[in-house]
């Protein structure tokens, strides 16, 4: 077990952590986070959505967005380079109760896309087996008869991503650098045949659907982008100085963005508009029009099976830390706190997790929407909460050491960045919001009962913790003095 009352940034030995990821190791563990299976899924309904422009722009807007908000973490991370990431700048900045909430909405945010990755995994086996789905049908859920062996496989993937990082970070990191040279060279086929077979008009009309169109690829934002803050989570496994882990958080975002882009632009040279609704996997069925064989786009499919691995693997490792940190704070079951003592990883957090994603297949193909849509608002909650904090860390303690400074050294520019980013993540939220924009992206029943049934559980959480204790350097050793006091009562 680790020393929970060590502050957070000292060396990670002292808290039980392995030093093992390198820079180019935590730069895959982020951007493969962000690469999961939706460029494959989603393309073709942004398309016929938004138009290749409005696609386009929609992604380039969303992204601006994401860089800014990896410019608060990446100040942040810099600052407080400890496992947890959300938890500890909150802790900070606003106190133990908000710290438990965005901690909490960040982690439902990371446990919705390995749900939908647990999904992902057999829906793509089955394109790949024609025929998979309907063999020993067991029941039908939201309209899908879920079959015994479809289901397995995605059982089976769930219980080998979760060994893998169990066994710990140096395992996971290098299965993760592997799989992303591998997705982004399934990329650079995917562009040369767009180049070579595809044509400038296919990508015409460049918009439809106006703003409501637009809103659309945009709400899918946050879903698309979470995972460069898988990087702060493991800053107390990366073999760098502070200065150079912000960087990092940048990098992965630029890389992220670049590649939805490139992924949308070349799908959409490859195929008329006209013909975008008779395919289901449009990024796969691109390429194979344009070279002319089924093989080529299982080749695609193959990068998108790599990309919900690395997807998974960052998430899993993000979600188990955050548990970790949450535990040995004493906000949540000090279960989820042990390390192990030969992996050295979150080990109870992570088999928590994974037993999720073993049932999440067994929901069948509507898992995917309801995952989607339920964890991308606790997501972009938590990243407002995370710039209240930057805001207030930049109020109360301007001297704070900040190896990495966004928005310049001076105070305006820092500030101008916090609230920009803040109101922006705001914005995001009320989308999700029925009736209360005017433009509203309204989310299935089951969404809104996962999205209310995670944070209700965090309010839980937050409101049993001592009252009075003010946000600042000593918060979380004041936490633990106090939780302990009232265990003893």
């Amino acid at each position: 077990m680790t020393n929970s009352m060590t502050p957070p940034g000292q060396h990670s030995e002292q808290r039980g952590f392995e030093r093992a990821m390198s820079g180019l190791d935590a730069l895959f563990v982020g951007f493969g986070a962000m690469i999961g299976f939706g460029w494959i899924t989603l393309t073709g309904g942004w398309l016929e959505s938004a138009g290749t422009w409005g696609t386009l722009l929609a992604l380039l807007a969303g992204g601006a967005i994401m860089m800014l908000v990896g410019l608060v973490y990446s100040e942040l991370v810099s600052a407080m380079p400890a496992a947890g990431g959300e938890h500890n700048y909150l802790m900070r900045g606003m106190g133990p109760r908000w710290s438990m909430l965005g901690s909490w909405a960040i982690t439902g945010g990371y446990v919705s896309v390995i749900l939908f990755e647990a999904v992902a995994t057999p829906r793509t086996m089955d394109y790949l087996f024609p025929g998979l789905a309907g063999l020993v049908p067991m029941y039908d859920v939201a309209g899908y008869t879920v079959g015994l062996p479809w289901a397995l496989v995605g059982v089976v993937s769930a219980v080998a991503v979760t060994w893998i990082n169990y066994r710990g970070v140096k395992v996971a990191s290098l299965v993760q650098t592997f799989v992303v040279c591998f997705i982004l060279l399934v990329l650079a086929v995917l562009l040369f045949g767009a180049v070579v077979g595809g044509d400038v008009a296919n990508t015409q009309p460049a918009f439809v659907g106006g703003a409501t169109g637009f809103m659309v690829v945009l709400g899918a934002v946050p879903f698309l982008f979470v995972g460069f803050d898988v990087i702060p989570q493991t800053a107390e496994e990366i073999k760098l100085e502070p200065k150079k882990i912000g960087r990092l958080v940048i990098a992965s975002v630029g890389l992220a963005v670049a590649f939805y882009l490139v992924v949308v632009y070349a799908t959409s040279l490859s195929l008329p508009a006209s013909d975008l609704a008779e395919f289901n996997l449009v990024s796969a069925d691109a390429l194979s029009a344009v070279m002319g064989g089924e093989i080529w786009g299982k080749i695609v499919i193959a990068g998108g099976m790599a990309g919900i691995l690395t997807s998974w693997i960052g998430f899993l490792l993000g979600a188990s830390r955050l548990l970790w940190s949450m535990a040995n704070a004493g906000m949540i079951p000090a279960w989820f706190g042990k390390l192990h003592p030969r992996y050295k990883t979150p080990s109870n957090a992570i088999l928590a997790i994974g037993g999720l994603s073993v049932l999440a297949p067994f929901g069948g193909t509507a898992m995917l929407g309801w995952a989607v849509d339920g964890g991308s608002p606790m997501i972009v909650l938590a990243y407002a909460l995370v710039g209240f904090a930057f805001i207030a860390l930049r109020v109360k303690e301007p001297a704070m050491a900040r190896p990495f400074r966004a928005g310049g050294r001076g105070r305006i520019g820092g500030l101008v960045l916090g609230v920009t980013t803040t109101l922006l993540c705001i914005v995001l939220f009320l989308l999700y919001v029925p009736n209360v924009t005017p433009i509203s992206i309204t989310l299935d029943w089951q969404s809104y009962a996962f999205l209310g049934a995670w944070m209700l559980v965090g309010l839980v959480f937050a409101l049993r913790l001592p009252s009075g204790i003010k946000a600042g350097p000593e918060t979380e050793r004041l936490l633990l003095k106090a939780v302990a006091e009232r265990r003893r009562r």
